[in-house]
């Protein structure tokens, strides 16, 4: 598997918002029920969203558009833990998965 090298001074942000969506697309990859392909899509959306906004803050115009990233990154993961919950309740996910990522 392809692995990045990190650079000393990133921040725990970035580290920890990566890893996170990592855990996102490869439970993602592992859905193979059509049934319920749309709340994973779902998932897979606001999932990765988290990590773009934190991404894009690194480079923001000014302190309200640092902000302003960071919230829509906070909101996005607030839907995430909603999804989880969701996929976790009706048994789409292993408990182990979930604990591993609600957390």
């Amino acid at each position: 598997m392809g692995h990045i090298a990190r650079q000393g001074n990133e921040s725990p942000l970035h580290v920890k918002s990566r890893v996170f969506v990592v855990s996102i697309v490869k439970m993602v990859k592992k859905n193979n029920d059509w049934r319920v392909n749309s709340l994973f899509q779902q998932i897979l959306r606001s999932g990765t969203s988290i990590h773009a906004n934190v991404r894009e803050s690194e480079f923001a115009q000014s302190i309200s558009d640092f902000i302003s990233k960071l919230t829509i990154s906070l909101k996005e993961a607030n839907e995430t833990k909603g999804w989880l919950e969701v996929l976790y309740e009706s048994d789409c996910m292993e408990e182990a998965d979930f604990n591993s990522m609600y957390d």
